[in-house]
């Protein structure tokens, strides 16, 4: 995907960023029933050079926070003077989930999962709100989108990625680098930032990568790390930085299955299990058991493929999420 634009002033809401300049500003949304005001926090890095505006989002869901870590490293290394093009960063998007570290707003059940109502709606409700004034922005500033994810409050997610399967989707997806080989195809084709980024004729993909197990200090600042890397890669790729880019050698093509919990109990994964490491379909993933340790039920891979995501809190009720599975086709061209 080539997306060159001259070089010009970057406008997203109160942020204005000249060629050369780092601006920290707001996307306003509405003001709170206390006189504060809602707004969506952003960081415009405004390159010298010619180029393709990437858009980074963090924290959709705000028991996420690996996103705005990796936002923070990269407000630190990006340098205008070395960029060509324009970095948007939005820390958070999400901003009254955040501050409650929930999935999503508390105070806003109706449309509780962000990540579920893009385009949002101007006159919705309040986190249908915050979806449209982001999308407004995003959809007529940036050319390629980024949305980092994790596993949240219940879960661990490897590094995995969606895409949908246009060329230049693909692109994106490949250009996070080494170690970003579990390529699946959107399981959520609406609703989302990719999809309406898709819908506007552009370019996103959703990353995950973190989750509750990985939140003491030195795992959390490696997912923040290695996310941060990934954008940088993917900065290189598309020659908004310099240096050269480098890519995973096995990637591959799925789809994802969420295995539910068919009984209530403590959801013990097979102690040998691994992440992004090949299975056969029928493979013995875990097992369930009740208070007395009595077997109730066992998983099994639906599918020839891989895990990338286990549940981080072992007791289940009936349809809880105790595995993402990617269910491989294929080895990605």
């Amino acid at each position: 995907m080539n997306t060159t634009h001259d070089l010009k002033t970057v406008e997203v809401g109160s942020a204005r960023a000249e060629p050369g300049r780092t601006v920290r500003g707001s996307i306003p949304v509405t003001t709170l029933a206390g006189g504060g005001a809602l707004e969506i926090p952003v960081v415009v890095i405004n390159g010298t050079r010619p180029g393709p505006v990437l858009w980074v989002n963090g924290a959709i869901h705000g028991d996420e926070p690996e996103g705005p870590l990796c936002c923070q490293h990269l407000m630190r290394e990006v340098r205008p003077e070395e960029l060509s093009g324009t970095l948007v960063l939005i820390p958070v998007v999400n901003v009254p989930a955040y501050e409650a570290a929930s999935r999503g707003n508390p105070l806003d059940t109706f449309s509780y999962d962000m990540n579920r109502i893009y385009p949002g709606r101007p006159n919705g409700y309040l986190s249908e709100r915050v979806a449209y004034a982001h999308f407004e922005w995003m959809t007529r500033v940036a050319d390629m989108e980024i949305s980092i994810h994790s596993g949240g409050a219940h879960s661990f997610l490897a590094p995995a990625m969606f895409t949908d399967e246009r060329p230049e989707s693909v692109e994106l997806g490949t250009a996070m680098g080494p170690g970003w080989g579990c390529m699946m195809s959107s399981f959520n084709p609406k609703g989302s930032p990719m999809a309406a980024m898709a819908e506007a004729g552009k370019v996103g993909i959703t990353v995950e990568y973190g989750g509750r197990s990985h939140t003491s200090p030195d795992l959390f600042a490696k997912v923040g790390r290695v996310l941060a890397d990934a954008i940088l890669n993917v900065m290189r790729h598309y020659r908004m930085i310099p240096g050269e880019a480098k890519y995973d050698e096995n990637r591959t093509k799925g789809v994802q299955e969420a295995l539910l919990a068919p009984e209530s109990g403590l959801f013990l994964p097979e102690p040998d299990i691994k992440f992004l490491t090949p299975m056969k379909k029928g493979d013995k993933i875990g097992t369930i058991v009740n208070l007395f340790g009595d077997e109730l039920t066992t998983l099994h891979a639906p599918a020839d493929g891989m895990i990338f995501g286990l549940r981080a809190l072992p007791n289940v009720t009936t349809g809880d999420w105790c595995c993402f599975f990617n269910k491989v086709e294929g080895p990605r061209v």
